[in-house]
């Protein structure tokens, strides 16, 4: 079984003059940058080098923790698939970082018992590129596109034809010469992963016949996920000690098995044969990785609104130059799990801390007939 992750030397015509960026290069350019350019946290869900996720990946659906629904389905559509020796229909995996998109797809090959070839989209930069790939597929071959979202639209149009008749259309040439080419492809399944479903075209969208969501793990799924991690990386786990991981895993397995490798360092170091709950909490805490999962940066933003601002509400721009940050981190990166949380809420003033924040802060509330909280109010009282 193939492991390809690169692009395929074997040649493939190129589109003319196939532009190198989604959309508006300038806009999309500058925030790439500024979310680079965001702080390295612990508790991000992002993908690292350093992560060494490949050791530990589940290798076959039965041994995949979490996610039963989508694990059920699966099962069958790949049994079926088998069943009548046919391509499994295309899959699209949306959900945020780190919830298993990856390794469902890798698992998806090899349950099916074929080649896996691995790339993303901005990756893809030319027509040519995607054709190279495809054209390299054998029969009933998996193609994983990760980011799919930030795909070139020029290679877009590209698959459209590829995934709905198994052909590529491709222009050969310019000007007058210029002709049309039609390349018969095997018939593959096209796995596609997104963070960011809204920003799929219709078009490619309705093409996915095996659409899956995927949610955020419970604490007790993420407990099987560190113990098995801890048995793979070869650290002794007491229950207590993966229970308090969990915990702090913010509903992400990437997240789970980074904390437990730093741990595991901490472990090491103290001479202990066993991770524990005292020897987790003290590990963590030192990393700035509080109880919940909150780390010194999300505690920071807390803080700052409740502090400088009253509990808010506050404009994002506002939130954003008092922390440094650029706004595309502050929406993207950091408020997420904290608005999933319950601590902020957005409304149409800004952000404004809710009364779960200031306790978790440990932090009083502001008086109940401060205007932001009014505001606060008025607004559950609409949503309910």
């Amino acid at each position: 079984m193939s492991g390809t992750g690169g692009r395929s030397g074997r040649g493939a015509p190129r589109g003319p003059g196939a532009p190198r960026g989604r959309g508006a290069p300038g806009k999309g350019a500058a925030r790439d940058a500024d979310l680079q350019d965001a702080p390295d946290r612990l508790v991000s869900a992002e993908a690292r080098d350093e992560d060494g996720e490949g050791s530990i990946r589940p290798l076959a659906l039965e041994e995949f923790i979490g996610q039963a629904q989508a694990r059920a389905n699966l099962d069958v559509f790949i049994r079926a698939a088998r069943a009548r020796n046919d391509a499994l229909d295309h899959v699209l995996f949306v959900g945020p970082p780190g919830l298993g998109k990856t390794t469902l797809a890798q698992i998806v090959a090899r349950e099916l018992g074929v080649n896996f070839r691995s790339t993303s989209g901005p990756v893809i930069a030319r027509a040519g590129d995607l054709a190279a790939q495809l054209t390299n597929l054998e029969e009933r071959d998996v193609l994983f596109i990760d980011e799919i979202h930030r795909l070139n639209p020029a290679v877009e149009e590209i698959l459209y034809p590829a995934m709905e008749d198994y052909q590529l259309d491709l222009i050969i040439g310019e000007g007058p010469s210029a002709r049309s080419v039609k390349i018969d492809l095997p018939k593959f399944t096209l796995v596609g992963a997104t963070t960011r479903q809204g920003l799929l075209t219709t078009p490619l969208r309705d093409r996915f016949g095996i659409p899956i969501r995927l949610q955020f793990y419970t604490v007790a799924e993420l407990e099987l996920i560190v113990k098995r991690g801890a048995r793979v990386i070869g650290v002794g786990m007491s229950d207590d000690g993966a229970n308090e991981i969990a915990r702090r895993a913010r509903g992400t397995p990437r997240i789970a098995g980074r904390l437990l490798r730093r741990v595991r360092d901490f472990a090491v170091v103290g001479g202990a044969d066993q991770v524990t709950r005292e020897i987790a909490d003290r590990a963590l805490s030192l990393l700035d990785v509080d109880s919940i999962g909150l780390d010194l940066m999300d505690r920071k933003y807390l803080r700052m609104i409740a502090l400088s601002f009253g509990g808010g509400p506050v404009g994002v721009e506002t939130i954003a130059a008092a922390l440094s940050e650029p706004r595309d981190a502050i929406e993207e990166i950091i408020e997420p799990y904290l608005i999933q949380q319950g601590f902020v809420q957005r409304t149409p003033r800004g952000r404004l801390l809710t009364p779960h924040a200031f306790r978790h802060l440990g932090l009083a509330e502001p008086a109940p007939g401060a205007a932001q909280y009014a505001l606060f109010r008025d607004q559950s009282e609409e949503e309910a």
